[in-house]
């Protein structure tokens, strides 16, 4: 088998490909011969010594990726869902990067309908993020006013999509105009460029009295003033820190990272009680243990696809081969949807 190694912090040099062992499923595992890996931000992070699951559970070396698709090329005993040659996508605790994974047959789907291998792989991480992100812990309500920050972007998106089929009026912000057409396709009820509006301003133009929900993976930029634009009962779901990271440059600056930190908004618990506020955080790698949220999450998601009620992330695609210019382009700041390593 091939995979991606990355044996220690660096650059897009770093991204090593290398042959390996085949692979053989234990009990209640799958094997997957790996078709596609989508491409998510957290493995830039992984790349860069940065991520801190992957520090704390892996090491180096590690192989980045959190999901895939392809075809089951084995079954391990007891696994009764799936039989050798099914499509199926799945997702993974690193190791996406790879001709074959294993995965735990409670974390593999069927893919739906004629959805292609690359669209199969750029769906489970993204839209299980957005489904935890909403229904896990927003649970907002027919009506609620929700905005997304990168709303174009993979997770964004898919958050999107989630709002609006759970009721919610939707606002959606971008970096970049041309990224508009690919959130207004995602359903936005409104719009923001931040490259050209003053982003808080329109805010509060969409929602005078402040914001039932708003995600933010931006980190210090953006934060503060998230939270500062909530209503009271309001809710901000954090589950990234992008804008602390480099921006079209391979590795991080430690001076940046650190003084981003010292910035960083603290919560004082009393005033998030005068103020009937909640600020909600997660990392689902460090929760790969809990198959029962996997479970409900993963069908959930499949069936709301199958339905129609959810649509897949657009795909750009690279060979194998090029993972380290997919990775330079994810950090450039202008893809929307998702990206795609094809096999």
């Amino acid at each position: 088998m091939r995979k991606v190694v990355v044996h220690a912090a660096g650059g897009h040099d770093r991204l090593k490909l290398e042959e390996a062992p085949a692979l053989t499923p234990g009990p209640g595992e799958v094997l997957v011969e790996v078709r596609a890996a989508g491409i998510n931000y957290a493995d830039v992070m992984v790349r860069m010594g940065l991520y801190a699951s992957a520090k704390e559970l892996v090491g180096w070396p590690i192989t980045p990726g959190f999901e895939v698709a392809g075809t089951v090329g084995a079954v391990g005993e007891g696994v009764k869902a799936f039989a050798v040659g099914d499509r199926v996508l799945a997702v993974t605790l690193f190791d996406g990067y790879a001709s074959q994974v294993v995965v735990r047959e409670v974390f593999a789907r069927p893919i739906p309908g004629d959805l292609s291998f690359a669209q199969a792989a750029g769906f489970p991480s993204v839209y299980v993020t957005a489904w935890f992100a909403l229904h896990e812990l927003a649970h907002p309500r027919p009506g609620a006013r929700l905005l997304v920050h990168s709303a174009a972007g993979g997770v964004g998106g898919c958050l999107v999509q989630l709002g609006k089929r759970a009721g919610c009026e939707v606002t959606g912000v971008v970096g970049r105009p041309e990224k508009l057409a690919a959130l207004r396709e995602h359903g936005a009820d409104h719009c923001i460029d931040k490259s050209s509006q003053d982003l808080w301003a329109e805010a509060r133009k969409i929602a005078p009295e402040g914001f039932d929900v708003i995600c933010d993976a931006n980190g210090i930029e953006t934060l503060g003033a998230s939270y500062a634009h909530l209503r009271p009962t309001g809710r901000l779901v954090v589950y990234g820190f992008h804008t602390m990271l480099p921006k079209g440059k391979a590795k991080p600056s430690w001076p940046k990272l650190a003084a981003d930190w010292l910035r960083t908004p603290r919560f004082n618990p009393l005033d998030l009680t005068t103020e009937n506020k909640s600020v909600l955080a997660f990392n689902l790698s460090f929760l790969f243990d809990r198959l029962d949220l996997a479970e409900l999450a993963l069908g959930d998601l499949i069936g709301w696809l199958e339905a129609g009620e959810i649509r897949p992330p657009p795909v750009t695609t690279y060979p194998f081969e090029e993972v380290a210019r997919a990775h330079a382009d994810l950090e450039s700041g202008r893809t929307t949807g998702k990206l795609v390593l094809e096999l």
